[in-house]
């Protein structure tokens, strides 16, 4: 991993384009407005969930360990986000 400003970066410019899908699918479905806001915050939810796990690495000391830490924050990252773009395009069809 190159730099933690820079999977931080990555983390809001993803959830960006979650929320930023969740409105357009709001725009065209209005009367599935319910279930679009579960989505967003969802997307909430897990920026802040990986934005702590980001801040606070296992153990500073051992550099193995702290690769291996946001090795599981990148890839959990990853898979939240496409979980959440399921839902959100289950929600419109």
């Amino acid at each position: 991993m190159a730099s933690l400003r820079k999977l931080k970066k990555d983390i809001d410019y993803l959830m960006d384009e979650v929320v930023t899908d969740a409105y357009l699918s709001l725009y065209f479905h209005p009367e599935r407005q319910d279930k679009i806001v579960e989505v967003i915050k969802e997307a909430v939810d897990l920026r802040n969930s990986l934005y702590d796990r980001a801040n606070q690495p296992a153990e500073k000391n051992n550099r193995s360990l702290v690769r291996k830490h946001y090795a599981a924050v990148r890839r959990d990252m990853f898979d939240g986000i496409d979980g959440l773009f399921v839902k959100l395009s289950e929600v419109g069809k």
